[in-house]
């Protein structure tokens, strides 16, 4: 999928990326992404949403999402936030939805070629 840690010069191609990461008194927990889909001023989409494995499953993952969609409604002033996952992702679907996202139109799922095989992702929202 790529090298990693990602460097800045692979996300030149959004001049609107916000680039985040999580961390509590231990150190860094996560990474995640806000940005204008489209050009929209009123909408963030989160991406790249990364959660240390070893606090997978801990509630850690819900409230980093917690807090981004507060900056991004408190702060940022925000009237939608969107994201996309992949179906074949079930801990980060649930997780997204305990954190509030609704499942979005299934016409607005895109699919991507991942290690030799093809990932279709859902499309999920809040609006405020």
């Amino acid at each position: 999928m790529g090298k990693y840690p990602i460097a800045r010069e692979e996300f030149s191609f959004v001049d609107s990326l916000m680039a985040f990461t999580a961390f509590d008194e231990n150190g860094i927990v996560g990474f995640f992404t806000l940005r204008n889909p489209e050009g929209k001023t009123d909408e963030l989409r989160i991406g790249f949403v990364i959660i240390d494995p070893k606090r997978r499953g801990s509630g850690t993952g819900k409230g980093m999402l917690l807090l981004a969609l507060r900056y991004a409604f408190d702060i940022y002033g925000a009237k939608k936030v969107s994201l996309g996952v992949f179906e074949n992702n079930q801990p980060a679907y649930y997780c997204y939805k305990a954190a509030g996202f609704r499942d979005g139109e299934p016409d607005g799922a895109e699919a991507y070629p991942v290690m030799g095989e093809v990932w279709k992702s859902r499309e999920m929202f809040i609006e405020r």
